[in-house]
């Protein structure tokens, strides 16, 4: 399978760890913080993101949902309250972000509707076709090898079934493009720092930001997956889309 500029982006490119570990241990130690930065350096506009993301899946109906690096459960809860599916089943590979997200979860009394296990895309322990769709809120980046993640997603999404991605993008208007790389490079590392004392994994963010293959690219690279009758919607001037796929 291909390879992609943002496969080989580590959030610490001194370890010896591969992505996935690595990745895992870098929320693991931001979780605690990981809301409060979402809701600070995206001025709160990241919950309206999420709200979109999901309602492009509301023609379909879905009773079963999968959300894909579920972190703290943000997109599972959203969805469970603009959908009411039957069952939504996150899984996302640190632990730590899995525990706020039960946490939340269990406040909410959404026991019966929304479980969380550990589990990453490359190895979905379900078997084909067994959800009507699928989520991942800026997860994809992530991933330790995309190609490899999008095809699992696909297998286990039933035919007639539709995926919905949310994830940052590059703007294209050349000065919002300037004055988002600095702040992406300048200062969430610093905010990162700051509140989550760990300055390293925003770092990560923007690198990872700045190489990912966005908008018709990415279409490209669902399509070779598998994924049929694609479309992306830019959101917030360019520095987020939604990406849409069916099987």
């Amino acid at each position: 399978m291909a390879v992609f500029a943002h496969d080989k982006v580590l959030p610490d490119e001194k370890s010896n760890e591969d992505k996935k570990n690595q990745v895992a241990a870098m929320f693991d130690s931001i979780a605690r913080r990981y809301d409060f930065l979402n809701r600070f350096l995206s001025v709160g506009i990241d919950r309206s993101w999420r709200r979109k993301a999901i309602k492009e899946l509301k023609e379909i109906h879905p009773k079963i949902i999968l959300d894909v690096a579920t972190g703290t459960g943000d997109v599972a809860i959203v969805a469970c309250k603009l959908l009411n599916p039957d069952k939504i089943v996150g899984i996302d590979i640190s632990e730590g972000m899995l525990e706020l997200g039960r946490n939340k979860i269990k406040k909410l009394n959404l026991e019966n509707k929304i479980e969380l296990f550990a589990g990453d895309s490359e190895t979905i322990n379900h078997q084909n076709s067994s959800f009507d769709a699928i989520t991942v809120a800026f997860g994809v980046r992530n991933f330790a090898h995309l190609e490899k993640g999008l095809t699992e997603m696909l297998r286990v999404l039933k035919p007639g079934g539709k995926i919905s991605i949310l994830e940052f993008s590059m703007p294209k208007a050349s000065l919002l493009k300037a004055f988002y790389s600095f702040y992406m490079f300048t200062i969430v590392p610093a905010f990162g720092k700051l509140f989550a004392k760990n300055k390293q994994a925003y770092k990560y963010l923007n690198n990872s930001v700045r190489v990912f293959p966005d908008r018709e690219n990415f279409m490209e690279i669902m399509q070779k997956a598998g994924f049929r009758n694609t479309y992306y919607k830019s959101l917030s001037l360019g520095i987020c889309c939604i990406y849409c796929g069916s099987k």
